[in-house]
């Protein structure tokens, strides 16, 4: 059975692609598969027996798909003789003769399908009313007849009873771990019961504070310590559980604020022992994991006022303290109640984001790596510069001017250092704890949690004037290096994340090209061996760091000359400036800071300054960024970017004279350059040239050459052994009343070069090669005065442009 598909995991990768895919014929044929062979052939028509082969437990969504597909195709029926009913249906006298219900436990997969059943009916029953609603007359008969059909054969399916219900969910909660997926698979649904009446309210409330204090499940290891079950944050071990407990008593407590008052009372009466300090961990673990279910069910920390306790004692007699306790787990739980304390605050508490940076800075891996989520969910929600405010710091009035990041060396802090949140967050990158995780089994670290949240600050940029642009290079300059990095196990989860954010972020940024130009030759020169100090080691480590440098550059090249999704205005190359607009061209811009014309100056004047010219790493690393140069494209309108980099080619041709090929490339961009400018004999005023470096950031103090005639000399052409004679050609005229006669070759003068005799003794080999340089000097002089106006010795022997040309 289901030989052909050789694991589960497979199985369920087809469904989940299949069945969503956005080609109708890619799902009619994955349905058709899933119908003909997987329901029908090899689970007989049963589709319990076919979610059996799914693994629901794991791939809970995949079966939720199978059987919603399958419900919408009429492929899956329900008759009036089944349902959940048939679960309750053994019951037994007692010795007082007390009639109790007996209860057959469901299977993970009867679970699963009996509660897709019912929100699926569920759902229809509600659409058919809704459409009842909008219509009359006859078709709104149809429509009430359906909606009735439905709710029928919903009743019929459900419990009859809600104390019917209660008791099949305790049934399954006795019964252990091993049924707790059936378990919340009967609490989803249970929201679609109806507790209107006040006695079925009253047993359903009552059911619900019974799951509020059900305690964590726990074990004792070895040395006799008790532990949690589950993650230490949320009723019940884990989030589902959570969810489905909190959406079950919402439908119960549906009146306004009493959920919140039911969620309050069982939050007072757990914190007892808290405030009292006389509650071990499991209990400190438990009353948090209700407060952050509450929190995470309410909109403001507002709207709990006038409850059983209130907000402020939550934060100063339980949060906080939780925070300081000495147990770990109880310190992260309380991190994370605190974090959502503060985003439900709708004034911040300073107290709150004190402690927060406190626990960020000096706790131990698993809290510190919670108070960075939670500090740069604050700064996405909130924005940075509340969250500074809320702390009291007195910010710059032109932080958009800020350069670069006020980092701190945290390890060695005994406080807060009172710099702003980005600050504080950006010197995380270098604690030394970071890799402190991987000995508590944690599947997260500090650079993938604060590598995650700068990815998100930089897709949102727009959303965040405070923060500079430089500070903008900065974050992509530290991803970039994280996503480059050497391969680690602890990092591929966090590249799979930054490899996303890369195909994404120059797509929907206006400010991507910015960054990247002003990001590029600090990353390039940080990675390239024996640049600033980097000696790389062997020559197979070195050759693999610059391969890798040079795959980055191209990265980013890339990453330049990506779009955005909204479409730019096209530049119009069809007029030209006249000359008395040049000066005004002449004024930098922001988009040559923005635009690839700004990072080919960056580039050419890192080129033009590098110290390392001599060395063999400084060679390579100037070519590999002269064949960055070559790869960039300039328009027409950006007139002084032209000019500027014409200047700077023209220093560049002398540390690349020994590379041919480049060179050629490098003069085929001069020619480019060239025909692009308007004015080419027009040269660029050293105060304008100025400006345009002080614009970029760029320190440049060397002189700009845009005639590259002077530093490329000509390839010499093949010498021969005579002087040149003039130009003599020989013309055929014939007629058709000459045909047989010969024609009169025209006479050639031939010059000898003086101090030179033709030596009657010279061997063949002598004579054959004067005979090639002769042919090859022929064919010289053969050539057009109006093709070209150089001779054999200024024409170039390996066909590159004319140097002079520019």
């Amino acid at each position: 059975m289901f030989s052909l598909i050789p694991s589960i995991k497979v199985r369920t990768t087809i469904l989940k692609r299949g069945l969503t895919d956005r080609s109708a014929p890619v799902r009619k044929e994955c349905l058709k598969m899933l119908k003909d062979e997987w329901l029908s052939k090899y689970s007989n028509g049963d589709p319990v027996a076919l979610l059996k082969f799914l693994d629901v437990e794991t791939y809970e969504s995949v079966g939720e798909t199978v059987m919603e597909t399958l419900l919408q195709d009429g492929s899956v029926t329900v008759q009036d003789d089944q349902g959940i009913r048939l679960f309750l249906s053994l019951r037994h006298e007692t010795e007082e003769g007390q009639s109790i219900l007996g209860v057959r436990l469901m299977e993970a997969e009867e679970a699963l399908f009996w509660r897709t059943i019912c929100r699926h009916l569920h759902d229809e029953m509600k659409a058919k009313e809704s459409d009842t609603a909008r219509t009359t007359g006859a078709e709104a008969m149809v429509y009430a007849k359906q909606a009735s059909a439905n709710n029928n054969l919903l009743e019929k399916i459900l419990p009859a009873t809600i104390s019917d219900y209660v008791e099949l969910v305790k049934a399954h909660l006795v019964a252990g771990s091993n049924y707790l997926f059936a378990t919340r698979q009967l609490l989803l649904l249970g929201t679609m019961l109806d507790f209107s009446d006040a006695t079925n309210r009253k047993v359903a409330g009552s059911f619900v504070q019974e799951l509020f204090h059900r305690p964590p499940e726990e074990e004792v290891d070895n040395d006799g310590v008790k532990f949690i079950i589950g993650d230490g944050i949320h009723l019940g071990g884990e989030r589902n559980w959570a969810t489905a407990v909190s959406e079950l008593a919402r439908k119960v407590h549906a009146s306004g604020g009493e959920f919140e008052r039911m969620v309050f009372s069982v939050i007072e009466e757990l914190a007892r022992p808290c405030r009292e300090r006389c509650a071990d961990s499991i209990q400190w673990l438990h009353c948090l994991a209700v407060v952050g279910l509450l929190l995470e069910n309410v909109k403001s920390i507002q709207s709990l006022q006038g409850t059983a306790m209130e907000t402020s004692e939550l934060l100063h007699s339980l949060l906080i303290p939780g925070a300081k306790h000495v147990h770990v787990d109880v310190r992260r739980a309380a991190t994370r109640c605190l974090g959502l304390f503060a985003l439900r605050d709708r004034k911040l508490s300073e107290e709150a984001v004190k402690q927060l940076r406190l626990s960020f800075i000096h706790g131990p891996s698993p809290v510190s790596i919670m108070a960075c989520k939670v500090l740069i969910d604050l700064a996405w929600w909130l924005g940075p510069g509340e969250v500074d405010r809320a702390m009291g710091l007195d910010l710059p009035p032109s932080c958009n001017d800020k350069k670069n990041f006020d980092t701190v060396n945290l390890s060695g802090l005994n406080d807060d250092p009172g710099i702003a949140l980005l600050d504080l967050l950006y010197s995380g990158f270098d604690k030394d704890d970071v890799d402190e995780c991987f000995c508590t089994n944690e599947p997260e670290t500090i650079r993938f949690v604060l590598g995650e949240g700068f990815a998100k600050i930089l897709l949102l940029s727009e959303k965040y004037p405070c923060i500079s642009a430089s500070l903008h290079a900065l974050m992509l300059r530290r991803l970039i290096s994280l996503y480059f990095c050497e391969e680690k196990d602890e990092l591929q989860r966090l590249k799979q994340c930054l490899s996303v954010f890369f195909d994404h972020y120059p797509a929907v940024s206006s400010n991507h090209k910015k960054c990247i130009s002003e990001a590029f030759i600090p990353i390039i020169r940080s990675m390239w061996p024996g640049i600033c100090g980097n000696s790389g080691g062997s020559s197979t480590v070195v050759s693999n760091m610059r391969k890798r440098a040079v795959q980055v550059s191209r990265y980013l090249l890339q990453m330049m000359q990506t779009p955005l999704y909204t479409k730019e205005p096209e530049e119009d190359t069809s007029t030209h400036s006249s000359p008395q607009s040049i000066n005004e061209s002449m004024q930098p811009s922001i988009d040559i800071v923005c635009g690839e014309e700004g990072l080919a100056i960056r580039i050419a004047a890192e080129v033009t300054s590098c110290p390392m010219k001599a060395t063999a790493s400084g060679k390579a690393y100037i070519l590999a960024l002269c064949r960055i140069i070559v790869l960039i494209k300039f328009r027409s309108s950006d007139q002084k970017a032209i000019k500027c980099m014409r200047g700077l080619l023209g220093r560049i041709f002398g540390f690349v004279s020994a590379d041919r090929e480049l060179s050629k490339e490098l003069t085929r961009m001069a020619v480019r350059l060239r025909d692009l400018d308007e004015h080419p004999d027009q040269e660029l005023s050293k105060d304008q040239a100025n400006a345009i470096f002080e614009n970029l950031g760029i320190e440049y103090e060397g002189s700009l050459i845009t005639d590259i005639s002077t530093v490329v000399p000509p390839t010499p052409a093949q010498r021969t052994t005579r002087t040149a004679t003039s130009r003599r050609r020989v013309r055929h005229e014939s007629s058709s009343d000459d045909d047989d006669q010969e024609p009169t070759p025209a006479p050639v003068t031939r010059t000898t070069t003086p101090g030179i005799t033709r030596s009657q003794r010279a061997s063949k080999t002598v004579a054959l090669s004067r005979i090639s340089a002769r042919t090859a000097a022929a064919a010289a002089l053969d050539t057009d005065d109006d093709e070209s106006g150089l001779t054999s010795e200024e024409s170039s022997s390996d066909g590159s442009e004319d140097p002079n040309a520019f």
